[in-house]
């Protein structure tokens, strides 16, 4: 039997945020992980400067040898219908990242013992620690697996009823030159809604690959919608010839944030990233809260030296109601609001506005640049 300090199972942005906090105050982690490093994770894939402080990122360091997309602007427009609205900024304000890298360099990085290729089979509580697999064992453990995390799923059993974002995307690589014929260039990301602001589609190219997809609260109409944004794509110029037809596009899951709608900790455990269900509403982004919630789990874990309990673990559901506060908003609760023709005639007079796209869709929803960071 293996005894760690702590045990994260998942070795995503939230696990491997978890473990480098814990590790820098000397704790004996192992993260866990089904799959073996580096991974194959398709994902739009970008973080912002506040995630680059929350890291200590340098970035140097990481563009070395890995793709580091500076982003200077966006294109954003609505699905079917022509135009768009190219905004600039004077600086970078985001990073394109490949998360097949980007995991993999963060994980490596927190210098936890690594338990790869190794899915949780077996997962049992005794008196004062955990025991994982029968061979790992821990005071407290980390849930940090994403949508299919077993420690959330044995904490919270009714998770599959709840709504999620379903999304389907590809990414390739573009040998240098080939990709010259479309119009996306990797410091403007391409951003396309659907009028009903329900969903949206991009398209990013990141140096030498390029990464296409589409994300929707309603699952019934995904695969749909991805073969209409395919077309449109195309029939804009925006997306290289070789881009994959949406048949070849994978997909995958995730819960929304909704803070309070679930328990974040219990006696001797917390549950950290899409485990937890924290990806931003508006923008379905989830690397940002995905490390933060992982930090801010090492600092609760830290604080409570070794009382493990769950009335001590409470502080870690205070401070992610502090840090994400009571966003509820979804797309789900907007149609219940406003029948689905006004909606639809709302959101594309919206997105025609210069001033919306900007310091709503972009500022606000995207970059969340008056969020400071957790460091700051």
């Amino acid at each position: 039997m293996q005894r760690h300090d702590v045990i994260i199972v998942g070795g995503g942005p939230a696990g491997s945020s978890c473990a480098w906090r814990l590790r820098r105050a000397g704790f004996d982690v192992a993260v866990c992980d089904r799959a073996v490093f580096p991974r194959d994770k398709v994902c739009a894939g970008w973080i912002t400067p506040q995630v680059v402080d929350d890291l200590d990122l340098d970035l140097d360091d990481y563009g070395a040898g890995r793709t580091l997309q500076p982003i200077t602007g966006f294109r954003v427009g609505v699905i079917g219908r022509r135009g768009s609205q190219f905004i600039a900024y004077d600086r970078v304000v985001s990073y394109g990242i490949r998360r097949c890298e980007f995991d993999d360099y963060l994980l490596r990085r927190s210098g936890a013992t690594r338990e790869l290729g190794a899915p949780v089979s077996t997962l049992r509580r005794e008196p004062g620690r955990w025991i994982v697999n029968e061979r790992l064992a821990a005071p407290v453990i980390v849930g940090a697996g994403g949508h299919w995390c077993p420690v959330a799923r044995m904490l919270h059993p009714e998770a599959d009823r709840e709504a999620v974002v379903t999304a389907q995307e590809t990414e390739f690589p573009i040998a240098r030159g080939d990709g010259d014929g479309a119009r996306s260039a990797g410091e403007t990301p391409e951003l396309y809604f659907n009028a009903s602001l329900t969903g949206y589609g991009w398209v990013f190219r990141k140096q030498e690959h390029v990464n296409v997809g589409v994300g929707t609260l309603d699952h019934h109409v995904c695969r749909a919608t991805t073969g209409t944004f395919v077309d449109d794509l195309r029939a804009r110029g925006a997306v290289p010839a070789g881009t994959p037809d949406a048949g070849r596009w994978r997909g995958h899951a995730y819960r929304l944030l909704k803070p309070r709608a679930r328990r974040a900790s219990a006696d001797g455990v917390l549950l950290a990233g899409d485990a937890l269900g924290l990806a931003y509403p508006q923008s379905g982004e989830g690397i940002r809260p995905a490390i933060e919630s992982g930090l801010l789990a090492a600092a609760s874990i830290i604080e409570a030296r070794a009382d493990y309990s769950a009335s001590s673990l409470a502080a870690y559901d205070r401070r992610l109601g502090e840090r994400f506060g009571d966003l509820q908003a979804s797309g789900h609760s907007v149609e219940k609001l406003i029948p689905g023709d006004a909606l639809a005639w709302l959101g594309t007079r919206l997105l025609s506005l210069p001033w919306f796209v900007r310091h709503v869709v972009l500022d606000r929803w995207f970059l969340r640049a008056a969020d400071r960071a957790l460091a700051s």
